[in-house]
């Protein structure tokens, strides 16, 4: 079972060390910068196994400047940046994750970070003369609007009121020497926090980490609740305190064991065109647009530093393991903290970018659970952003395996009266159906594919043997059934891989069922 050092939990090299012990590291040398690193990184995520890639010797930089890419791609890996063990199966994995966003939640006010005046961070500070393409910064696809340093970044942001602070991932591209793009979705974090800097003082401070343990990136790009910090909430899934500097330019707290961090302000006035980009939704995003300019007045950076790159693509692609597996994990802890009983599992599949597709499955207890489980489900925190469809099944149905949920949906759900249509829905520039990226709204659609509850007593049988004779059968006949084992993961007993955990969530001081 590999762990990381207690000493530096958030030390990306730390967490490199281990992944090489693993085995699942590769160092790739030579590669090029333009294109090549990108479509490298691209058909590694397409191949299973996929182990997280290590460029170094890159064409026109020198040796020891290096990019990381699919670093959240395994289940191993991912299992080792949440500081959990990494000898657990799909199965156990599914099952340690319930209930952990909701006490992750509740603990981060035990685990603010710990300001510390030094860190490998600062073995190199500029301040003249920068040009951000001092490092190896690719172009990831060949129809990339230029090349984007931020793709694994983690852009930390304050609320000038509260002090509150945010770790968000948003891309950045570089804009030629110290300036870069940085875009932010209207409704997120970053964006609220910056609208009031710019209203309060005509200027917002940024800091854009661009290489670090990829627990940022799990961090930036999960809705964390408003108002707690991202800081203080890796600081509970890790059960320790996350190291930063006090940035002295912005005044904003750094990871001490970042490998570069971009210091500086955007203001109202500077903007510039961005963009396009291929996205996580499968398609470039949409025509270029103004968004803010960072203007960098300082960089820091370690001896060799490691950018940290997420590319995003036609899924699957970088982190869309990552996304599905903890998007649905706080996703179903947001439908029990609101009071939904029995809820069974929920899925967010990785072709649907972990967003776009939301599967829930429940064990109906009352009329309209069905639809209360999915307008929840499509309207939480963690589920409202480019969501375009939730689907509910009943307890039977795997939510994570398509077939199944697809065969209910053919088989449980009237198009007539189980289809309800919601309009106005908060999207933004990267859905592919959003023609203007000022406007970003969408429609969603909440499909009831559960038996009608009214006469769920009536509803035809499914027609298959009984579970227990059929898992006798497979015992006393292996010959016939040898090397097909995963073939029959559905012959269960009801409820087997859906059960909740023994200790649910609290529900919430909102919570409906109150």
């Amino acid at each position: 079972m590999q762990k990381k050092s207690p000493s530096h939990l958030t030390d990306l090299r730390d967490w490199i060390r281990a992944v090489d012990e693993m085995g699942e590291l590769r160092v790739v040398e030579g590669a090029d910068w333009k294109l090549e690193i990108g479509a490298i990184s691209e058909l590694n995520c397409r191949l299973k196994p996929t182990p997280a890639l290590l460029f170094d010797k890159i064409k026109d930089y020198p040796a020891g400047y290096r990019v990381l890419t699919s670093t959240t791609a395994s289940r191993r890996r991912l299992l080792l940046t949440l500081g959990m063990s990494t000898d657990l199966d799909d199965r156990a994995f599914t099952a340690a994750l319930l209930g952990k966003p909701n006490h992750w939640e509740q603990q981060s006010v035990q685990f603010p970070p710990t300001l510390v005046s030094e860190g490998p961070v600062l073995e190199n500070v500029l301040e003249s003369n920068i040009d951000l393409e001092l490092f190896p910064v690719p172009i990831w696809h060949a129809e990339d609007g230029g090349r984007f340093i931020g793709t694994g970044s983690a852009v930390i942001t304050s609320d000038p009121e509260t002090g509150w602070i945010n770790v968000g991932a948003y891309r950045m591209m570089t804009l030629g020497g110290s300036n870069a793009s940085l875009a932010i979705t209207k409704g997120k974090h970053g964006r609220q926090h910056y609208e009031k800097w710019w209203a309060r003082e005509g200027r917002c401070p940024i800091l854009a980490s661009l290489g670090h343990d990829p627990l940022f990136l799990i961090l930036g790009g999960l809705e964390v609740p408003t108002g707690i910090s991202e800081y203080n909430y890796g600081g509970a899934i890790l059960g320790a305190p996350i190291p930063v500097i006090r940035e002295e330019i912005t005044g904003l707290p750094m990871p001490a064991f970042a490998e570069i961090v971009l210091a500086g302000w955007i203001r109202p006035e500077h903007e510039a065109k961005e963009g396009p980009f291929g996205e996580a939704t499968g398609y470039f995003s949409a025509t270029p647009g103004p968004v803010p300019v960072l203007e960098v007045e300082r960089v820091y950076h370690r001896n060799d530093p490691i950018l940290l790159g997420a590319p995003t693509a036609k899924p699957p692609h970088d982190f869309s393991y990552m996304r599905s597996v903890l998007k649905s994990a706080m996703i179903y802890d947001a439908l029990v903290k609101a009071g939904i009983p029995d809820v069974r599992g929920v899925w967010a599949p990785e072709s649907a970018a972990g967003r776009m597709i939301i599967i829930v499955s429940i064990k109906q207890r009352y009329c309209g659970h069905s639809r209360q489980a999915g307008y929840i489900a499509s309207q939480c925190q963690t589920g409202a952003y480019l969501n375009r469809y939730v689907i509910v099944v009943d307890e039977d149905i795997d939510p994570a395996n398509m077939d199944e949920v697809m065969w209910a949906v053919a088989t449980r759900s009237d198009p007539a009266t189980d289809i309800d249509i919601m309009r106005k829905g908060w999207s933004g520039p990267i859905d592919p159906l959003v023609r203007d990226r000022r406007n970003a709204y969408n429609s969603r659609a909440i499909i009831d594919a559960c038996r009608p509850f009214e006469w769920i007593d009536e509803f035809p049988r499914v027609a298959e043997a009984d579970p227990a004779y059929l898992r006798q059968i497979q015992a006393k006949w292996p010959a016939i059934f040898d090397g097909r084992g995963a073939n029959l993961s559905s012959i269960r007993e009801e409820g087997d891989k859906f059960e909740q955990p023994h200790q649910q969530p609290s529900p919430g001081k909102n919570s409906i069922m109150e």
